[in-house]
C-alpha cells in the first residue's frame, strides 16, 4: 500500500479526506457546487436549486442534528429520489461517514448501482477524486472512499437490515417495500434500530409516492395537514411535523396548495382538448395560473419559486411573509408534495394522463390504470370505486355550525325522536324537522344520548344495567326517557318542544322482538292496577316509571323489509299464528317494514347536500366519533348499501328511521300544505308542539284508552287507513 505514494506529501494528502473537518455546506449547497447531472437529450450540466426549489428545504434537514428522520411524499417526476444523491455527494465530499441506501428489490438495487451511480461518480469529479482508486473503491453493491467512509447499496431484507450499525440511510421508493420485512416490522423501523447508537448523527429517510390503501370511511382529520389513515410513506408522513408546498397567490395574497383538486379544465370529450386547458385555481379568488406566464400571471415554476413549505399547525401570510402558529413538533421532518406542483409534468399532462385513466375505467372497469395515475402522477392515496362514499367524516364534520347545546334551533317545526337496541341499552337519536319551503324540509340532530342503565337494583342497591332480551320493563324507562323528552327553544325564552314522533328498531339480538312487541302493549294497555313492589321506589312508594293513555300514538315500531323490492315503508301486523317466525306477534302490534335500501339512497343525497332543501345539520358540539357512524356503509352495485368493515352506524340508521317516520301518515312530510301546517308543525308561537314549563306537563292532548281512537281498527285508521 505504501508503495502507492511518491512522498509523505502524497500519502498525508491521500489521508486527509478521513481527517478533515466538515465542510460548512447544507446538502443542497453543496449539490449545487458539486453534483454534475448528465442526461444527454434532456439535460446535462451542474445542479440547479431552483429548478426544484421544494426539494431544498427537504435537502437540508438530512445534515441537521435537529431531525432523526426525514420523509418526502411526492410523485413520480418531482427530482426526489436525486436527493439521495444530492445527500451521497453532501456526505462523501463535505462530511464522510458511512451510508447506505436501500432500493425496493436486489435487481433494482443492482440497476441503480451500475447504472445511476457509476454515472453520478463518473461525471462528478469531486465525488469521482474521493473514490479509493483502482479495484479496492468500486463493488457491485458498495464504494469505498479514501476517507474511510463506505457508501453501500442494498435491498430490503430481514438480514440486510439487521447488520452493523450505520449513522445514513436512505430508504427509496419505500411504498414498493415489504410493509413487513421477515416478520421483523417495517423497514423504517428497522431502519432506525440500525442507525440509533449514532444518537443525533444518525438520519433516516424514506421517500416514495404513496401506494397503500385508505381507510376513509373512518376518517376524520384531526389537524389540516393530516393525511388519511394508511401504511406506508403517508403513514410515516403523519409522524412527522407533517409540511406541505404553498403557493402564494398574486391576485388576493392568500396562500394555497397547488393539488389535483385545485385544477379546472373545459369539458369535452376529446381529452386532448380537454387537457390542454389544464391550469391551477386559487380556490379564494379564483385567479388562474397556467404552466407558462400568461397575461401577466407567473406559471408554474415561478410560482415555485415564490412558495414555501408550511408545517401542521402554521398559517403563512404571504402579504408580509409572517408564519403565524405554532407548527407541529416532532424530530420527523415529513414533506408531502402534490403532483401538479412537480417540475417535470406539466398541467396538461397531468390531465390528460388522469382522463384517459378515467376513461379506460369506464370501457373495462378496472381500476389498475387510474390507481396508478392518483398514485404515482398526482401524489394522493387511492380510493377504490367501490369503498368510496359521497361524503367524509371530516368534510361532515366542518358543516357544523354554534346554535347552542341540544337546543332547538330556528327553523325546527317538530322532533322525531329514533332508537337502535344495542345489547345492554337504547342508542337515541333526535332530529329536528324544518318546513318545506325549499322544495323538502331540513332536518337538524338535536341530540344524541345512549340509556344503558335500569331501574332494576342488585342487592346491594345499586342500580343494574339494561338487559333488553331478559327484563320487559327495561323498556319501560322510554316513556319518560324519550317519548315525553321535551328541549328548550334556542331563542331563550324557556319554551320547549315536546318530541312528535318515536320510531325504534323491533329486531335484534334474541328476545328484542318479543319483548318489543310486549312493551307496545304495556304502552297500549297500561300496567293493569297497582304497581307491584318492585316497580316501586322502596323509599316513597312511587312508580319508578311512567305511563299515561295514548303513548301508543307517539311510538311506532320498525324493521327492515326482507324484499329489495318492497315499497319504502309498509304497515303489517306480525301474525305468530299465520307462521310468523317472530315471536310473541299475535296479529295486534303494528310494525312498520323499512326499504333500508331506498331510505339509505335518500339519506346518503341528504348528506351530500349542502344547500337548504333536505340538508343534514349539526351542532358544533358533536363528537368526531358520530361522523364516523355517517360514513361507514357503502354502496356496492350488487349488493346494495353494505357495512363491509362491520364498523358501528347508529348516526347512519337512525337518521333513516327518521326518513321512514317523514313518510308515515300522521306525518307525511310530502303532502303538508307549508303555507297553512298543522298545529304540530307550524310556527312556535302557534305550535302545539311548544311550551312552557309552568303552564302544562305535556302539550299533546292524549286520547284515553277507552276512548273509541283505543281500538285496533281506530289505530289502523289513525296510521294509514289499514
Amino acid at each position: 500500500m505504501v508503495a502507492m505514494f511518491r512522498s509523505v506529501e502524497d500519502m498525508v494528502a491521500f489521508v486527509s479526506d478521513g481527517v478533515r473537518p466538515p465542510e460548512r455546506l447544507s446538502v443542497s449547497e453543496a449539490a449545487a457546487r458539486y453534483r454534475m447531472i448528465y442526461n444527454p437529450g434532456s439535460y446535462t450540466g451542474p445542479w440547479r436549486n431552483d429548478t426544484t426549489p421544494y426539494l431544498v428545504d427537504f435537502m437540508d434537514v438530512l445534515a441537521s442534528d435537529a431531525y432523526s428522520s426525514a420523509i418526502f411524499v411526492g410523485p413520480a417526476q418531482c427530482g426526489k429520489s436525486d436527493c439521495a444523491f444530492n445527500w451521497l455527494t453532501y456526505t462523501m465530499i463535505c462530511d464522510p461517514v458511512d451510508m447506505i441506501i436501500y432500493d425496493k428489490t436486489r435487481d433494482s438495487a443492482r440497476d441503480m448501482a451500475i447504472s445511476k451511480l457509476d454515472r453520478l461518480y463518473e461525471h462528478t469529479p469531486a465525488l469521482k477524486e474521493r473514490l479509493l482508486p483502482g479495484s479496492h473503491g468500486v463493488n457491485t453493491f458498495d464504494r469505498k472512499h479514501r476517507s474511510g467512509a463506505y457508501l453501500f447499496i442494498s435491498w430490503p431484507t430481514k438480514n440486510n437490515l439487521s447488520g452493523k450499525s450505520i449513522p445514513r440511510i436512505w430508504l427509496g421508493d419505500y411504498d414498493r417495500m415489504p410493509p413487513d420485512v421477515g416478520g421483523e416490522g417495517s423497514a423504517y423501523m428497522l431502519a432506525l434500530k440500525r442507525a440509533t447508537t449514532f444518537g443525533s448523527k444518525a438520519m433516516v429517510v424514506a421517500e416514495s409516492s404513496p401506494s397503500f390503501p385508505v381507510d376513509m370511511d373512518r376518517y376524520i382529520r384531526k389537524s389540516d395537514h393530516e393525511a388519511p389513515p394508511t401504511q406506508g410513506i403517508l403513514g410515516l408522513y403523519n409522524l412527522g411535523d407533517k409540511r406541505r408546498w404553498y403557493w402564494p397567490c398574486q391576485v388576493c395574497g392568500t396562500a394555497f396548495e397547488p393539488s389535483f383538486a385545485n385544477m379546472k379544465w373545459d369539458e369535452s370529450e376529446d381529452i386532448a382538448k380537454a387537457s390542454e386547458t389544464a391550469r391551477m385555481v386559487c380556490p379564494s379568488c379564483g385567479a388562474e395560473y397556467f404552466d407558462q406566464a400568461v397575461g401577466g400571471m407567473p406559471g408554474k415554476a415561478e410560482m415555485n419559486r415564490l412558495a414555501r413549505w408550511v408545517k401542521d399547525g402554521e398559517v403563512w401570510d404571504p402579504k408580509t411573509g409572517e408564519v403565524r402558529g405554532s407548527g407541529a413538533s416532532s424530530g420527523i421532518a415529513s414533506f408531502w408534495l402534490k403532483g401538479p406542483a412537480a417540475t417535470f409534468i406539466s398541467f396538461q399532462d397531468i390531465v390528460r394522463a388522469y382522463l384517459s385513466a378515467e376513461r379506460a375505467f369506464e370501457l373495462s372497469g378496472e381500476e389498475n390504470e387510474l390507481k396508478a395515475v392518483v398514485n404515482t402522477t398526482l401524489a394522493e392515496p387511492y380510493i377504490p370505486k367501490a369503498e368510496r362514499v359521497a361524503r367524509t367524516a371530516d368534510e361532515l364534520a366542518s358543516r357544523a355550525a354554534d346554535w347552542g347545546e341540544r337546543e332547538v334551533p330556528e327553523g325546527v317545526r317538530f322532533l322525531i325522536a329514533s332508537i337502535d337496541l344495542q345489547k345492554r341499552g337504547f342508542v337515541v337519536q333526535v332530529h329536528g324537522i324544518g318546513d318545506g319551503s325549499h322544495g323538502y324540509p331540513d332536518v337538524w340532530v338535536i341530540d344524541r344520548f345512549t340509556i344503558n342503565k335500569s331501574r332494576r337494583r342488585d342487592s346491594d342497591g345499586d342500580v343494574m344495567l339494561n338487559n333488553l332480551a331478559a327484563y320487559p320493563e327495561d323498556w319501560w324507562v322510554l316513556v319518560d326517557e324519550v317519548i315525553l323528552r321535551s328541549y328548550p327553544l334556542a331563542d331563550g325564552s324557556g319554551r320547549r318542544m315536546a318530541i312528535k314522533l318515536v320510531v325504534s328498531d323491533s329486531a335484534g339480538k334474541k328476545g328484542f322482538t318479543e319483548n318489543a312487541y310486549r312493551f307496545f302493549r304495556w304502552l297500549r294497555d297500561g300496567p293493569g292496577g297497582e304497581w307491584p313492589a318492585e316497580h316501586c321506589d322502596p323509599k316513597t312508594g312511587e312508580p319508578l316509571y311512567t305511563w299515561e293513555p295514548g303513548l301508543t300514538a307517539r311510538y311506532h315500531l320498525v324493521r327492515g323489509a326482507a324484499q329489495r323490492d318492497a315499497p319504502r315503508i309498509k304497515l303489517k301486523y306480525p301474525d305468530a299464528q299465520r307462521g310468523s317466525k317472530y315471536s310473541g306477534a299475535r296479529g295486534d302490534i303494528p310494525v312498520w317494514y323499512l326499504n333500508t335500501q331506498v331510505l339509505k339512497d335518500t339519506v346518503d343525497a341528504m348528506l351530500a347536500r349542502t344547500d337548504p332543501g333536505g340538508r343534514v345539520n349539526f351542532p358544533l358540539w358533536l363528537p368526531k366519533w358520530f361522523y364516523k357512524e355517517l360514513t361507514v356503509e357503502v354502496k356496492d352495485p350488487k349488493h346494495g348499501w353494505v357495512n363491509m368493515k362491520g364498523y358501528r352506524n347508529e348516526a347512519w340508521d337512525l337518521l333513516v328511521y327518521c326518513r321512514a317516520a317523514l313518510l308515515m301518515p300522521g306525518i307525511d312530510v310530502d303532502n303538508i300544505d307549508w303555507d297553512s301546517p298543522p298545529p304540530w308543525a307550524a310556527e312556535w308561537d302557534e305550535n302545539d308542539l311548544v311550551f312552557s314549563p309552568e303552564e302544562e306537563e305535556h302539550p299533546l292532548e292524549m286520547p284515553r284508552r277507552d276512548d273509541e281512537e283505543g281500538s285496533i281498527a281506530a289505530l289502523a285508521q289513525k296510521l294509514g287507513g289499514l
